[in-house]
């Protein structure tokens, strides 16, 4: 760290990062809670869709235990062809939103293939999309943690070294410049009587 100038134009350089750094404070903490708050956001429906996927996969696997034939469902029944996703903003941050998928069901014949195929293609179709809108939330929440912790970050910083250091060099920079002023003055003093007694 430079060495602390003792001047009346370092102290109004310390006197402006101050200001500058008390203003900047309050947008940061605002900021860190519209993370924090959409992060929580987040997190409350990664949950409600784990608690969706959850019972669909139950259901599936009491019906697939019922219906399911060996071999009918492949993965060559059912494709995402496009993903569908737009771009939020977060206090800054930019998000992948998600906004639906474009499947491909391959054609097969009716009459050879069991009557709960189809039934099973719609399934895993809401399956997919569960795991896709719970992969794009799991992004966003990547990514407004990594911008949380910088922010929280900054603003340990601002609070807890940049504000009091300001602040504390404020502080000795007036108590140095108040002791140059009283040693003038005495000074001041000490010449005014030496030049009286001279001129006596």
């Amino acid at each position: 760290m430079a060495k602390l100038k003792l001047t009346k134009n370092e102290q109004k350089k310390q006197k402006d990062s101050l200001k500058r750094f008390q203003r900047y404070l309050p947008t940061l903490m605002l900021k860190k809670q519209q993370l924090q708050a959409e992060i929580r956001t987040v997190e409350i429906r990664v949950t409600e869709l784990r608690h969706i996927k959850e019972r669909m996969d139950e259901s599936f696997r009491k019906w697939l235990a019922i219906f399911g034939e060996e071999g009918v469902f492949t993965p060559e029944i059912l494709r995402i062809t496009k993903l569908v996703a737009g771009e939020g903003n977060v206090a800054g941050v930019p998000i992948p939103v998600f906004e639906g998928a474009e499947f491909e069901t391959a054609q097969y014949d009716l009459l050879e293939k069991p009557l709960w195929l189809d039934t099973a293609v719609d399934n895993m179709k809401r399956a997919l999309l569960l795991d896709l809108e719970m992969q794009c939330l799991e992004e966003q929440q990547r990514r407004l943690k990594k911008e949380l912790q910088t922010t929280s970050q900054r603003v340990n910083l601002f609070e807890k070294i940049k504000i009091p250091e300001a602040k504390t060099n404020i502080k000795k920079i007036a108590v140095y410049l108040g002791d140059q002023q009283t040693a003038a003055v005495v000074r001041g003093k000490i010449s005014k009587r030496g030049m009286e007694r001279a001129s006596s």
